[in-house]
């Protein structure tokens, strides 16, 4: 079949044909910007030219300009899912939308349209069938309201009066047999008909205007100003308004090139020179740009931009302004270039454009720039410089940020529709691995062979309508070696690729390397023999399935090295090695390494910093943690805390052990094996201890946009306390155990949360079971409403005749936390300030109910709700029924005031009225206000991440 379609490809270009070039559709518009309104008023006359074989009854066009209409767009539905609520949350005035006045046909009969997928793709009923090769003349009347960009990059700027438009007006949807229907995800990925296009456009006087249309001629009229806008086999218009002049025009021996990309302190004839370098670098390793201009904005930059440490603030930027601002152009005009004359599905083949333009960014570097470093100028500062990610070159960064979600079971096939993948694959990770992809052939293959490839494909196939297998087609007829393994596993699956040195036998003349594959994806591997950091050798293998052995000359090597010079994303480099000088100099050294750094394959690396925690029985306790934790996740994970507390004067801190272990992508996707333990105080001259060992599984769907999560997870927690003899005796047995279970569900949506937890607990004098439900609903009024429900009931209990018979009850407002879960300030705190702090947990009331309603050992039942009146200030109130045993149940109840200034990590709760009476106008309100505080970074941290993740 592959040699089939091969000879098929080949008697295609013998006939002169490359790619589909068909009739261009015809399009004239006449629009009007209305600077008051923030409309835009259209009237278009559109030549439909039918390509296809086949009869259309039905016509569809792209109108993303109403994809800001409502909240229930593709579009709103997309920032649900990246935790963004401000399209949600926006006013009406605010939003964009499409008003269609009239749809006709060239005989001036009505059309009958109407909205389809996610609103904004219209579907038009042609009044009599359109037969192949002919067209239909459609008449479409219709105004456009502007949203604001504060959604997008798109629409216009209150503060700044400009405007960016890209994608606004009505374009015909692509059909190849089938309708290619993509609504608008902010993806950057329009998939229309290549048309011959003139707009004529009437804007305010008092704005500038750039475009990558050419300008015919721009006239003030008696409303404005009008210019005439044209172009041939492009998809769509762009036009940004500024009241400043910021775009210059750069005529180079290539291009026509219209930018104002920024760059600090770098003089204007100097950008010259770098945009003369970029552009005649583009066209040597691409090929002719086939329009007459190509625009390069600084918005179309920040849209894709360099991610990494180039986005410090500017007083800090760790490049050389020349390097700096080559990367930005050379970045944003290859995306640019790509998007607007090679014509792939956007949505479904968009890895082939990112696997050209970072591949060329990549050789970019390495012919001009070869000794960059990741960090820049800050690689030489001391105490920087002897971190390995200060030594790591520039172009390390495309395999290690590829890895950040390769590691942690994220990666997805390159293949994978571009609205399916989690925002850092869609930005990073996966364009970061195309890239590589080219790079790793080249190195396979022969630079030569790729480079000449790509060449071809875009002589060949720009400006029309092409496939990845075009590219595959070209690639195969460069080379004798197979290169089906890279179509075949490295673009279309998330094989990770992971070799090992199983062992070497020495012969008196040859070196005999058995190589494992540890994760079976049949790709090449390259070997290299090192003597004193410098390579002697080189070779490669490949149909390497599971074990093979290779029979390779002596050349005086002194190791050997799997993919030295990393040009193949593997998964796990530390055991790439084997040393040819016996077993001792074969182990890895041991190195410390202040703070967390990048992986260091020839080392075992122990990081260490200086921590300082806080409680307020050990006061401030200063101390080291030691871990192995890179910037990468890895399988196994150590974590040592050991502190001293000042106060005590005594040792305590906390550990961890874990292995995590990635099962499949969805379904029962993790376990993770841990063991445990801490040792702090909790009160004066009382010390507990805590060990812990646990297991845990995860679920998740196989659509990773998708934040449910399911987990259950198996502890058993072991708790030793002691204290002073001189404080008397536990009023409990000071040492227990407990068998802990629990599943949890959640999916915590910014729209909809939803969450809920099933546990049990079992221990030689009790047994316990609870369940807890928690729903946010976020409303289009900005109105908050949440709900949480709990109930808890002892299966046994014989803790009754305890001096403390409610050590282990259900708490009303502030759990005993027996299990030592919670972040307590001050955990056996029963009147002052750490008294108030409280964790939402169990019964979650607010208020200091009296002594009898605030544990039961034997049920609790409680209903915890709030609404908020104004931004983050809310009213709430809990319900809840509380049982002892030998006693009736006792009906309870609290409201106040919540202020919500940011959900679970800081929050006040000021109690007004309960079973207490009018708190408010009791002694000392002060003390009954209670608060929550989130310090940990690991949590803070979380509410950046979850947006890419």
């Amino acid at each position: 079949m592959k040699s089939l379609i091969c000879y098929f490809y080949l008697g295609t270009l013998l006939l002169g044909g490359f790619g589909q070039v068909f009739a261009q559709h015809q399009n004239i518009l006449t629009a009007t910007l209305d600077g008051q309104s923030k409309e835009i008023h259209v009237q278009q006359e559109f030549v439909y030219e039918n390509n296809s074989d086949v009869r259309l009854n039905t016509l569809y066009f792209n109108d993303w300009a109403h994809a800001y209409a409502s909240k229930n767009t593709g579009l709103a539905k997309r920032f649900s899912e990246e935790f963004k609520k401000s399209l949600h949350l926006a006013k009406k005035q605010e939003r964009g939308y499409t008003s269609i006045i009239s749809a006709v046909d060239s005989e001036y009969r009505g059309l009958h349209w109407r909205r389809t997928t996610g609103e904004d793709l219209l579907k038009i009923d042609l009044n009599s069938p359109l037969p192949p090769g002919e067209s239909a003349k459609l008449f479409l009347t219709y105004t456009i309201k502007l949203p604001e960009n504060k959604f997008t990059p798109y629409g216009y700027d209150k503060k700044k009066n400009s405007y960016y438009l890209k994608d606004w007006y009505l374009t015909p949807s692509y059909f190849d047999g089938a309708w290619h229907l993509y609504s608008n995800k902010n993806l950057e990925d329009l998939y229309t008909g290549v048309t011959e296009t003139t707009v004529n456009f009437v804007y305010p006087n008092n704005l500038n205007l750039a475009t990558n249309f050419t300008v015919l001629g721009d006239n003030t009229i008696s409303n404005g100003q009008m210019a005439q806008l044209t172009a041939e086999q492009q998809k769509s218009c762009e036009i940004l308004l500024s009241p400043e002049k910021r775009f210059m025009t750069h005529v180079t021996p290539q291009i026509t090139v219209i930018t104002d990309i920024e760059a600090f302190k770098y003089e204007d004839i100097f950008k010259g020179l770098s945009i003369n370098r970029v552009t005649e670098f583009i066209e040597n390793n691409l090929g002719e740009y086939p329009h007459r201009q190509l625009l390069v904005s600084q918005l179309d930059y920040e849209k894709n931009p360099l991610y990494g440490i180039n986005q410090l603030p500017s007083f800090i930027r760790p490049y050389e302004e020349q390097f700096q601002f080559e990367m930005k152009f050379l970045k944003t005009a290859l995306i640019n270039i790509l998007e607007e004359s090679l014509f792939l599905d956007p949505r479904k083949e968009q890895w082939l454009s990112d696997a050209i333009a970072n591949y060329l960014m990549i050789e970019f570097v390495n012919e001009y720039y070869p000794d960059q470093k990741l960090l820049g100028k800050l690689s030489k500062i001391w105490g920087i410089r002897s971190f390995n990610l200060a030594k790591m070159d520039f172009n390390e960064q495309y395999p290690f940020l590829y890895m950040l979600t390769a590691r942690t079971n994220l990666d997805q096939p390159l293949s994978t529709s571009n609205d399916s993948l989690i925002k850092f694959n869609q930005k990073i990770a996966n364009k970061y691995k195309a890239g590589l992809g080219l790079a790793y052939l080249a190195s396979y293959i022969g630079k030569d062979k790729v480079d000449k490839s790509i060449k071809t494909f875009y002589k060949h196939y720009k400006l029309s309508q092409v496939k990845t297998l075009d590219f595959e087609s070209i690639l195969k007829r460069s080379t004798n070696a197979d290169v089906d393994w890279f179509f075949q596993d490295f673009v279309t699956t998330d094989r990770k690729i992971d070799f090992k040195i199983k062992k070497i036998e020495k012969t008196k003349d040859s070196l005999r390397v058995t190589i494992k594959n540890k994760k079976g994806t049949n790709v090449p591997i390259s070997m290299f023999g090192l003597k004193n950091d410098s390579v002697v050798s080189k070779y490669w293998f490949s149909g390497i399935n599971d074990i093979k052995t290779v029979t390779i000359p002596k050349n005086d090597e002194k190791r050997l090295v799997l993919n030295y010079d990393q040009k193949i994303p593997e998964f796990n480099q530390r055991d790439n090695w084997k040393s040819l000088g016996g077993f001792f100099s074969g182990n890895k050294k041991l190195k410390f390494t202040f703070f967390r750094d990048s992986e260091n394959p020839y080392y075992n690396q122990v990081f260490y910093v200086p921590i300082l925690n806080f409680n307020i029985y050990d006061g401030w306790t200063p101390g080291m943690r030691l871990y192995n934790k890179t910037l990468l996740e890895r399988p196994f994970v150590y974590d040592f805390a050991p502190s001293y507390s000042f106060r005590e004067k005594a040792f305590v801190g906390s550990g961890r052990i874990s292995y995590r272990k990635y099962l499949s992508k969805s379904g029962l996707y993790l376990a993770n094996y841990s063991i445990g333990g801490s040792t702090y105080h909790f009160q004066e001259n009382s010390r507990y201890s805590t060990i812990t060992p646990s297991i845990t599984f995860g679920w998740r769907p196989a659509n990773l946009i998708s934040n449910k999560r399911e987990f259950l997870r198996f502890r058993y927690v072991n708790v030793l306390r002691d204290k002073a003899e001189s404080l008397g005796d536990f009023e409990t047995p000071p040492d227990y155990s407990i068998l802990n279970a629990r599943y949890t569900n959640r999916n915590p949506g910014i729209i909809n949360y939803v969450s809920w937890f099933a546990d049990a607990q079992h221990a030689s004098d009790f047994t316990k079971v609870a369940f807890e439900l928690e729903y946010r609903k976020l409303f289009e009024s900005n109105r908050q409403f949440n709900f949480r429900f709990y109930t808890g009931k002892f299966i046994r209990n014989k803790t009754t005749d305890y001096k403390d018979p409610h050590y282990y009850s259900f708490a009303l407002d502030r759990p005993t936390d027996y299990l030592f879960d919670y972040g307590y300030l001050g955990r056996s705190e029963d009147s002052g300030i750490y008294s108030q702090q409280i964790i939402i947990a169990e019964g979650g009331f607010k208020s200091f109910l009296p002594q009898e309603y605030r544990f039961a050992n034997d049920y609790l039942t409680t209903i915890n709700t709030s609404v908020n009146l104004w931004k983050w200030i809310e009213v709430y109130s809990d319900l809840g029924f509380v049982k002892n045993k030998g006693v009736s149940g006792k009906f309870v109840y609290d409201s106040g005031v919540r202020l919500n200034l940011l959900t679970d990590y800081f929050e006040l709760y000021l109690p007004v009225y309960s079973n207490n009476g009018w708190e408010v106008s009791q002694p000392d309100y002060g003390e009954k206000i209670r608060f929550i505080v989130t310090v940990s970074p690991k949590t803070l941290i979380g509410l950046f991440t979850r947006k890419w993740f």
